[in-house]
């Protein structure tokens, strides 16, 4: 057997073993005054707490909640898609190190989603975005859950709620610091939800069209008054048709559309052939710039931070659009 596929095998096993402990499993409750995880837990370790996150949006919660009574590890980097991520052995060892893991939800993490619920049975395991109301969720037209309520910056304030009240109950002792915290986050998000608002409406209204590798943009469209547009879902897991690629390019020489986006986490062969395209039909689009979508960009940049993140995102797409 392959060495790493045996590493694998006995970290799994190792999560089997300790599923007897005592803690309740995700729920996948729709309530809005339910969380998505509710235990018993109490930090008994020593400081910081180790707080592990999937995807760089949610360590950046945890990050600036948590202060210095924790340290936290991402899972996913800059450019890494969380709909296709695999857990690797070392993955899985961090999980399994970690006091406390906090993730995104909403099916955002497809193909961990088991491994993270064998881990809330055994220590708090938080999606974040699931404390967010069920009547504020956007759905595909199969029903599901469309999991990319980040670009909905007060809709992400709410995410932040989840965070701090989970750092509250499990290590009580800094639960005023941690609500503390997370008001001063939510007042930075409150000034960003309003620059996000002010600069898009620069853009004139009929230009106001966001189309982009897959449909990640539907909550910031809804939030920003942006008409988006995907070729493939919610999903890069789904696989884009040639008449959803020729469809698109009909959208785009009729509404004469000069620009589209690449996201840093996508390939970009789909936009190419927009482009190529609407070029045998006689309208030339060009490529306005690179959006982050499921990942934020690289620690130690700007855009290795939410707020980063979301600024780089406006000013790209206003440059482009008006």
């Amino acid at each position: 057997m392959h060495r790493s596929r045996m590493l694998f095998l006995v970290a799994l096993l190792t999560i089997a073993a300790g599923c007897n402990a005592t803690g309740t499993s995700v729920s996948n409750s729709n309530d809005a005054h339910s969380h998505a995880v509710a235990h018993d837990y109490k930090f008994a370790g020593q400081h910081p707490i180790r707080v592990l996150c999937t995807t760089g949006m949610v360590a950046d919660l945890a990050i600036n909640i948590g202060g210095p009574h924790v340290t936290v590890t991402s899972l996913m980097g800059a450019g890494v898609d969380p709909h296709l991520y695999k857990a690797s052995p070392a993955d899985v060892s961090q999980l399994n190190r970690a006091d406390i893991i906090f993730y995104s939800g909403l099916h955002l993490e497809g193909k961990l989603g088991e491994l993270l619920e064998r881990m809330s049975e055994r220590k708090p395991t938080i999606a974040a975005a699931e404390r967010i109301a069920a009547d504020k969720l956007l759905h595909d037209e199969h029903g599901a859950r469309d999991p990319h309520v980040w670009f909905d910056v007060s809709l992400w304030s709410e995410a932040a709620s989840a965070v701090a009240d989970a750092l509250t109950e499990f290590d009580p002792p800094h639960a005023a610091e941690y609500q503390a915290n997370v008001k001063v986050y939510q007042e930075k998000l409150a000034g960003l939800h309003r620059y996000a608002q002010e600069q898009l409406a620069i853009v004139p209204a009929e230009r106001r069209v966001l189309v982009t590798a897959h449909d990640a943009f539907r909550y910031f469209g809804r939030a920003y008054g942006i008409e988006v547009r995907g070729i493939q879902g919610i999903s890069t897991d789904s696989e884009a048709s040639s008449r959803e690629v020729t469809e698109l390019v009909g959208f785009l020489v009729e509404r004469k559309i000069k620009a589209v986006f690449v996201e840093t986490s996508v390939a970009d062969q789909n936009i190419r052939a927009l482009l190529e395209g609407c070029q045998a039909r006689g309208h030339d689009v060009v490529i306005g710039g690179t959006l982050f979508s499921d990942a934020m960009g690289e620690a130690g940049k700007p855009e290795g931070t939410y707020e980063g993140m979301v600024r780089h995102n406006v000013d790209t797409i206003v440059k482009a659009l008006k």
